[in-house]
């Protein structure tokens, strides 16, 4: 198995950063064919396979804002206001995603981009790991 890391800075707001390139770069410079595991390792952080630019992105965050409101009624408390709709997240947008490789390029759809949601304005920097398990 080929495993790497990298950082991805979502900065001060609710985020969908596309990590699209970067996971790439990693499938290109190991080679091969394989399913690719990307991991975010936070409790507050989750990975989407989405389309981007058209609208999607800036959608799935007002439906996470609708479905998980940043106010003061979370019993985890601490952090920001509405910190605790960040620990809950990850139930809806795991924190990882499988992707199939063959001869060293991501097999994603035309319009699908791999995505970092990140909710938490507490924490900008994120880890992501990529790994590929050879088949």
């Amino acid at each position: 198995m080929e495993t790497a890391t990298f950082e991805v800075r979502t900065g001060d707001r609710p985020a969908v950063s596309d990590i699209t390139g970067q996971v790439a770069a990693f499938v290109r410079a190991v080679g091969g064919d394989g399913l690719l595991h990307v991991f975010v390792p936070h409790a507050t952080a989750g990975l989407a396979i989405l389309e981007t630019g058209s609208g999607s992105d800036q959608d799935l965050l007002a439906a996470l804002d609708a479905l998980l409101p940043g106010d003061d009624r979370w019993r985890h408390a601490h952090g920001s206001p509405g910190h605790g709709r960040s620990h809950v997240m990850p139930a809806l947008v795991p924190p990882y995603c499988t992707v199939p490789v063959l001869d060293g390029r991501l097999q994603l759809g035309t319009w699908q981009s791999i995505c970092l949601v990140d909710l938490n304005v507490d924490n900008a920097d994120r880890d992501v790991r990529v790994s590929l398990l050879r088949g």
